[in-house]
């Protein structure tokens, strides 16, 4: 699999990403780093500790590296979670968590697929 590939399988912006960053390899660098980010663990155990304050952080930080990323789809799950969380819990909160655990599954598969190939 190739970067593209993986970009296209997470339903990311490859050509967004490559015009920002400086090369290939360098955005290679940061999408197999992305799973050794505790960020979405953070906000499993937060949620499920009801501490929202934590959850908001840790939904934040996964938003905003997928923004720098471009890794479109689990941006907008994140971003919709991270301002749902901004106050505390609303009532959407649980089914956007959901909609990011979905999205981060298939963002990990894909890097995870792609990590792989490499041989790493």
């Amino acid at each position: 699999m190739t970067l593209q590939e993986c970009y296209a399988a997470l339903d990311g912006d490859f050509a967004g990403v490559s015009g920002r960053l400086p090369s290939e390899k360098f955005i290679q660098k940061y999408v197999l780093k992305f799973l050794d980010d505790g960020s979405y663990e953070l906000l499993l155990r937060s949620m499920e500790e009801e501490n929202w304050e934590e959850a908001f952080r840790a939904a934040h930080t996964i938003k905003g590296m997928c923004q720098n990323l471009d890794f479109t789809r689990l941006y907008r799950s994140s971003s919709a979670l991270s301002e749902a969380l901004r106050h505390g819990i609303t009532p959407e909160a649980p089914a956007l968590l959901e909609q990011v655990r979905t999205d981060y599954g298939q963002t990990a598969d894909a890097i995870r697929a792609f990590r792989e190939g490499l041989g790493t």
